[in-house]
């Protein structure tokens, strides 16, 4: 009886303590951003640093198919003649498969890159695993030409986060 008290003391401790690890993981605006290769929804790879001389909008998403995320999307599509004005690349990460984000693009009318982490490594190296769950949490970070982290985003509302971002991106761009 005694080892299952300690037992439960250390999974409380892990509870509290893991977010809190995950949360010092994010990295910080004014970092380089941790280059990634992944596979998009029309099977090709799809690296960060292709992108260097771009603005890019790398966001996480939780799961294809669900009401925030394809909210999420939609936004993003119907903002995209904006972001070309502007230079620059919208990239969409969640934990689900290639397969899953064809489905899921096609559906949604997506012209905009879907990258499937399915071994959670870049979900992992910028802090976005939701904290107790197999999926990536809502966030985005918002990355320079150079390659630098300029604005991080947490927890993001996906209904105003697009007209956010191209309201940050009017400001940089200055």
């Amino acid at each position: 009886m005694k080892t299952f008290g300690l037992l439960v003391a250390l999974t409380v401790a892990w509870m509290v303590v893991q977010p809190v690890l995950r949360a010092a993981d994010v990295p910080a605006e004014g970092a380089a951003a941790p280059d990634f290769t992944l596979s998009s929804q029309d099977g090709s790879s799809v690296s960060l640093h292709s992108f260097k001389g771009q603005w890019v909008v790398l966001y996480f998403y939780p799961k294809d198919f669900t009401s925030g995320c394809t909210i999420e999307a939609h936004n993003f599509q119907r903002d995209i003649a904006q972001y070309n004005a502007k230079k620059v690349q919208i990239l969409g990460v969640s934990v689900d498969t290639v397969d899953s984000h064809k489905q899921f693009g096609a559906k949604e009318n997506v012209s905009f890159k879907l990258l499937a982490d399915t071994t959670k490594d870049v979900v992992n190296a910028y802090g976005s695993l939701a904290p107790g769950s197999p999926v990536a949490s809502r966030n985005t970070f918002l990355i320079d030409p150079n390659g630098v982290i300029r604005k991080v985003y947490l927890k993001v509302n996906p209904t105003p986060h697009s007209q956010e971002l191209l309201a940050a991106l009017s400001e940089l761009q200055r």
